[in-house]
C-alpha cells in the first residue's frame, strides 16, 4: 500500500490537496477489492450453481422418465365414454350375432319341418293314388260281374229290372253286353223306356273314336 501512495505521490513536496486526492483514491480501490471478495464468497459450491440456474428456469420441475413432455396425460376419466361406447358397441354386435345364429338355427329347423310334410304328402299322395286305381280295378270287375249276371237272366226278367234303372245307368250295362242279349233285354222294356235307352246307346257309340 506504501508502494501504491509512493506512486500517487510523486513529490513529497505537495499541499494538503495532494494528500486528501491519494486518500480517495485508495478507499476506491479497498471497497471495490471488498465487493469482489463478497461476490467470490457468494458464489454457490458443488454443483450448487448448476441446480440453481435449473431452478431459476421456471417454476416446474424437470419431468421425469416415462412422463409426457408435452402436457399432463389424459386421465381416466376422459377415457371412460369412450370406452362405454366401445363396450357398448360390442354388446350390440354379440347381440346381433346370437339372433342371427337363433334366426339361422329357426329357419333350418323350419326347413326340416317342410322336407318332411312334403314327404309325406307326397307318401300319401301316392298311397291315394294306389287306393283310387284299386277301387276303379274293384269297381270295374264289379261292374263287369254285374254285367255278366244281367245277360245270363231271362230276357223278360232283365227288363223288369233295367226299367227300374235310370237310363243313363241301364244304357252303361246294356252297353257293356252282347248286342243279342242287349237286343233281348230291350224288346222286353216299355217302348219309350226302350227308345230312350237306345238313344243314348247311339249317343256314346256315335262319340265313340272310329277307326
Amino acid at each position: 500500500m506504501a508502494a501504491v501512495f509512493r506512486k500517487l505521490i510523486p513529490g513529497r513536496g505537495r499541499g494538503a490537496l495532494g494528500i486528501i486526492s491519494a486518500l480517495m483514491i485508495v478507499s476506491a480501490i479497498l471497497r471495490l477489492g471488498a465487493g469482489a471478495a463478497q461476490a467470490l464468497d457468494n458464489l454457490p459450491k458443488d454443483g450448487a450453481a448448476e441446480q440453481d440456474v435449473m431452478a431459476g428456469r421456471g417454476d416446474k420441475a424437470a419431468p421425469a422418465d416415462g412422463a409426457d413432455p408435452i402436457g399432463t396425460c389424459m386421465g381416466e376419466e376422459d377415457l371412460a365414454p369412450a370406452l362405454a361406447a366401445l363396450r357398448a358397441r360390442e354388446a350390440d354386435v354379440a347381440q346381433r350375432e346370437t339372433d342371427l345364429r337363433s334366426r339361422q338355427q329357426a329357419l333350418q329347423l323350419a326347413e326340416s319341418t317342410i322336407d318332411q310334410k312334403l314327404a309325406a304328402m307326397e307318401e300319401t299322395e301316392q298311397r291315394l293314388r294306389a287306393t283310387l286305381a284299386m277301387a276303379e280295378t274293384a269297381a270295374e270287375d264289379d261292374v263287369a260281374q254285374l254285367t255278366q249276371v244281367y245277360a245270363n237272366m231271362k230276357p223278360r226278367e232283365a227288363a223288369a229290372v233295367f226299367s227300374q234303372m235310370e237310363p243313363d245307368f241301364a244304357a252303361g250295362f246294356l252297353g257293356r253286353m252282347r248286342p243279342d242279349a242287349a237286343a233281348a233285354i230291350l224288346s222286353g222294356m216299355d217302348p219309350q223306356a226302350a227308345y230312350t235307352i237306345s238313344v243314348m246307346l247311339a249317343g256314346r257309340n256315335a262319340n265313340a273314336p272310329k277307326n
